[in-house]
């Protein structure tokens, strides 16, 4: 392993001999998280990645990534897929990505930002605090559609793929299994949709594949303890594991 790795990060990256230990546990620690939760992987990567790739780089390794790590939890998970409670939320999302992507061309990124992190942070403490309320059933696919699309525009803009959808999961008052089975698939569909784009704007790079060749069993081994952990949580504990992420995510965009 010691001699694959040496021989993967020997051209064109000396520079970032002493950072490879970062990225690797930042790329475990993400897995780790997202195959707990069902998301925030590219939150908790991208805390340390940033300090030692470019943006670029970064926003490409999360797509590659987040593609693997979605897909492999989706497929786990295939048993409770419910296409009739699915399809909205991807149908919505194909139509919010690219406006989401448009709206960088002018839209302020910052504010962008900082809007959004107030939303999730005044949300998960609500949420938390809140006395338990009925979950809405009068939810129609015209909703689901709609929260959909919301959703792939604010992943456009910010790379949060599955935010919008798992607030409103959780208002549904679906199980966590259904739950995730619904916002990891729209991550999916969102990711490959950003892949597609930045293969056509020729930001692919060899450092990068390397990168992602370095950091797959990290990845790999990350996913697999995250879900583990998962099967043994239970639902309460499981909310306020969302909870938590959303109230974080909402930090991290601020600041």
């Amino acid at each position: 392993m010691q001699a694959l790795l040496a021989f993967l990060w020997s051209e064109h990256m000396d520079g970032l001999t002493f950072e490879l230990p970062i990225f690797l546990v930042a790329t475990f620690a993400g897995a780790l998280v997202a195959g707990l939760s069902g998301f925030a992987f590219g939150l908790v990567a991208t805390s340390l990645w940033l300090y030692i790739l470019s943006p670029m780089q970064t926003a490409t390794l999360i797509v590659a990534f987040g593609l693997i790590v979605q897909g492999y939890s989706v497929w786990k998970l295939r048993g409770v897929l419910d296409w009739r409670k699915l399809w909205p939320f991807v149908a919505g999302a194909a139509v919010g990505v690219p406006v989401g992507v448009t709206l960088l061309t002018w839209a302020n990124p910052h504010s962008v930002r900082v809007g959004v992190g107030v939303f999730l942070i005044l949300y998960s403490l609500y949420a938390f605090f809140r006395p338990t309320l009925k979950p809405v059933t009068g939810g129609s696919s015209a909703v689901d559609a709609g929260v959909g699309f919301l959703n792939g525009i604010l992943g456009g803009l910010t790379g949060l793929a599955g935010i919008l959808v798992t607030i409103w999961s959780g208002l549904r008052g679906w199980p966590k299994d259904v739950q995730r089975t619904i916002f990891q698939p729209v991550a999916v569909s969102i990711f490959l949709m950003s892949a597609l784009w930045l293969g056509v704007k020729g930001t692919i790079t060899p450092e990068t594949i390397k990168l992602f060749v370095i950091g797959l069993p990290f990845l790999i081994a990350g996913t697999w303890l995250g879900l583990k952990l998962f099967g043994r949580t239970d639902e309460a504990t499981f909310r306020k594991i969302v909870l938590a992420l959303l109230f974080i995510s909402g930090a991290v965009l601020i600041f």
